[in-house]
Order: C-alpha cells, then structure tokens, then sequence
C-alpha cells in the first residue's frame, strides 16, 4: 500500500495580516559563476554577486523566494549549452523567467555585479599587467495586464584613475613665475618653462562611473564604457610601474588637470561620441568620485539624462 504524498501548506500564498503591496521582496548576496563568451577571444569566467527582486501584492503573505534560485540556476544552465554575450541579457533573461514563475508579480528586478580583470601595459617600459574594475548590469521585466513583458536593460562600469586639481596648480604655476623672476629669469625664459615642465598640485584617486540603460536588442560595449572612464580623467593608473612608468604617469596627470566636473562633462561628450547607434531614449548616468588627498571630504559630481539630451547639448556648443 503506498503512502499518501504529504501536501505541505502554502503559507505564502495566504493573505497577510497588514495587507500593503510591497515595491520589492527578494533575495541579496546570491553569488553564481558566469561564463560570458567573446568573438574571437577566450570566454571570460566572472564570479557575480546577484540581487533578485519582485513585487508582491497587498493579498499575498510572502513571495516564493525558492523560485529566485531556481530562476537563475536555470538560465546559467542554459547558457553553458548557448553562448552569451552580454551580461546584462542574461539578466534579462533571469528577470522575464521570475515573472514566469511568480506568476502574482507584475514587475521584477535583476541586479549582478562582478570584477573584471583587464589587459593593460605600463606606459613607458610596455611591461603587462591587469587592472580590475567594477562592472554590473541590471535588468527590470514589467507585465502591464493583458500586454506582453517589456524589458529593460542596464550596463555598466566603475573605474579607478588619477586627477590633479588645476586651482592648486594654478596657485604653484604663480609662485614658481614669482620666484623665478626673484632670481633674475627672464620673462619668455620663465614661460617656456612653465609651458614645459607641469607644476605641482594635489592629486586624487578619481572613481569614474557610467551606465547605460536601453531597450531591446540595443548592443552597448563594456569595453567601451571603461575606456571612456579610463581616458576622462587626467591620467589613468597602472598596477605596475617601474621608475620610467611612475614618471611619465605623474607628468601626463599634471599635464591635463581636471575637477571632478571637468570628468563628468568629458564623458558626456565621449559617449555622445562612441554611442551613436544607441538611441535618444537610452537612460544615461554618469559619476565622478575624487577621494580628496588634502581635505576629509570627496568631490563628486553627476549627470543623468537621456542621450538625445546629452546629444543635443554637446552638438549646440
């Protein structure tokens, strides 16, 4: 005689003492191994951190969470057999299998991070090297009633670099002309000087950030976006650096000095440039971060707007 299966309760599924919808109910910290694959190059292996999200109605106790686990190990399977691209897809795809199996949600919410290791040279002796950056992607599925799931996609970076403040410098330029004359240097002398060899000021560790948010099929290049960071700022930085390497570092920041503000705007106008198949009604958000070295505080500036704006603005000046 076989024995009944035992039905276990759904006490999610009942309603709730305090009945309030509730914007997001998940999961955070899940970490899974992702292989993305690239044309021509070896696939890259990232470890990612995920957060997992959907909404829950005011009817309904708690969300199934078991069904967040299930959602990703089920597309990562996947994309061991088929090859994936982009990493903010495969949120995508997570996001639009969650509202597949939570079928009370109307919306739901990917976010992954990871570290992701770049091929870079020394600028003086060529030596090779790898520099980490920070890269995540996100994705939100929405289910309007009786309308199919609409889609849409974030990706991104966070890069590290080097800027010299032009105030401080500025300041230096002057009594470096002041005493330079006290020493009986002619005026044209003093300005070829100056012209050649940078001056001193403060540096700060700059945290360049940008993000792209598109719909559909929109391709947008990782290695894209962290260039621009990389080349926004007044110098990039390099794990590994010999004496020729730190000297020609240190000259090429003092060369081309930049407030955080100066940064942001550089981005703009990188990505205006580089991104002229992503269309007006892409979501842009651009950050800078300088970790001040002479004051306690860090300077920071942002933009967000959509590239047509951004386009607009950059082509009327």
């Amino acid at each position: 005689m076989e024995l009944p299966v035992a039905q276990f309760p759904d006490v999610q599924a009942n309603k709730p003492n305090i009945p309030v919808n509730l914007t997001r109910v998940g999961v955070t910290g899940v970490k899974k191994l992702v292989e993305i694959k690239r044309k021509d190059k070896r696939p890259i292996v990232l470890i990612s951190t995920f957060e997992i999200f959907v909404d829950l109605p005011s009817d309904r106790k708690g969300a199934n969470l078991s069904r967040n686990f299930e959602a990703i190990d089920e597309v990562l399977e996947k994309a061991i057999n088929m090859p994936v691209y982009e990493i903010e897809e495969l949120c995508s795809d997570v996001a639009k299998n969650l509202l597949g199996r939570h079928e009370y949600a109307t919306r739901s919410e990917v976010r992954m991070k990871s570290e992701y290791v770049v091929k870079r040279e020394s600028p003086s002796t060529k030596m090779q090297c790898q520099e980490v950056v920070d890269i995540f992607a996100e994705a939100i599925a929405t289910r309007p009633e009786d309308e199919e799931i609409d889609v849409k996609k974030l990706i991104g970076a966070e890069v590290v670099g080097m800027t010299a403040c032009p105030c401080a410098q500025e300041i230096m330029r002057d009594n470096a002309k002041a005493a330079l004359r006290d020493l009986g240097v002619d005026l044209e002398t003093i300005i070829n000087f100056l012209n050649k060899v940078p001056m001193a000021t403060h540096n700060q560790r700059g945290r360049g950030i940008i993000s792209l948010e598109v719909s559909g099929d929109v391709e947008v290049s990782l290695d894209t976006i962290i260039e621009i960071i990389e080349n926004s700022m007044s110098s990039s930085i390099v794990e590994l650096l010999k004496r020729a390497d730190e000297a020609m570092v240190v000259e090429r920041a003092h060369k081309n000095p930049k407030f955080v503000e100066d940064c942001v705007r550089t981005m703009a106008q990188k990505v205006v440039r580089e991104f002229g198949h992503v269309p007006d009604d892409a979501v842009v958000t651009i950050k800078q971060i300088n970790e001040e070295s002479i004051h306690r505080h860090n300077a920071f500036a942002e933009r967000v707007a959509l590239l047509g704006e951004l386009r607009e603005e950059i082509k009327n000046n």
